[in-house]
């Protein structure tokens, strides 16, 4: 249960994002999303929860200790459970996009356990019965947020409005300071092939020289000097590869940078 709580989550962020596209397509959230691209995003769920728990084809979309079972999910309250998966067990998934919150749960699709109407493809929906016999694995389980839903519209706007490469990735860390950032959202805002070049000093002009003429420092995981200065200032990372931003004010703070081999 503990690998589920770890998995599923970062499956899920990985599933929606990888449809949404940030860095080639500038949208930031679900809900710009065509629709066909929000239904593929329940096929992309499917084929990584089978790879995800190792579960095979079948004749539905997949088989559990013998019986055939479909896979649902959804980014609503309700799943659509489809006729042919009526009286058959169904894996439901489902996140929740606001409140980054995620769900995995077994339920045997019985009819009495289904509402009455249907929609245009008779697929119909659970009953509040049918919620009470979920079998829960993850029940409100939390996933990683959007990091464009922790940001207000404006702060937003103005990451993205940067003419270069540079000037968005600069302002990204100027304006989100002491929080743990992926490298998924550098390339995000950077949109260029090495958009790790935008991190590193390049003659004065990188982003971190850019950064550190105002005081600020950026921070990588990846390196040890670096990594060591993160503990001492007592900022946290999410993994190892990620980056995070810190105005020094201290002279004990700026002594640190020098050592770890920032001009600050």
């Amino acid at each position: 249960m503990d690998a589920l709580k770890i998995e599923i989550p970062k499956m899920l962020r990985g599933c929606i994002d990888d449809v949404i596209q940030t860095p080639k397509t500038g949208r930031r959230s679900y809900e710009e999303l065509e629709k066909t691209e929000k239904t593929y995003i329940g096929t992309r769920v499917e084929i990584m929860l089978r790879a995800l728990l190792s579960l095979p084809r079948g004749r539905l979309d997949t088989v559990v200790a013998g019986y055939d079972a479909d896979i649902k999910h959804t980014m609503g309250p309700n799943w659509m459970i489809p006729s042919e998966a009526v009286n058959h067990i169904c894996i439901l998934v489902a996140a929740d996009e606001v409140q980054a919150k995620c769900y995995l749960g077994l339920v045997v699709a019985k009819p009495e356990y289904l509402t009455a109407g249907g929609n245009r493809d008779a697929k119909k929906s659970l009953s509040k019965v049918g919620f009470s016999h979920i079998l829960w694995l993850l029940c409100g389980e939390p996933y990683p947020k959007n990091f464009w839903r922790t940001l207000s519209p404006k702060t937003a706007t103005e990451i993205f409005s940067g003419a270069s490469g540079n000037d968005r990735v600069v302002a990204l860390f100027r304006a989100v300071q002491e929080t743990a950032i992926s490298r998924d959202v550098v390339d995000a805002v950077a949109r260029q092939k090495d958009f790790t070049r935008r991190i590193r000093a390049d003659s004065g002009r990188g982003a971190r020289d850019r950064l550190a003429d105002e005081g600020i420092l950026l921070l990588c995981g990846t390196m040890k000097p670096q990594r060591d200065l993160i503990a001492r200032l007592g900022l946290r990372l999410n993994s190892r590869g990620d980056y995070i931003s810190y105005r020094v004010t201290s002279k004990e703070e700026k002594a640190a940078a020098r050592k770890a081999g920032f001009k600050v």
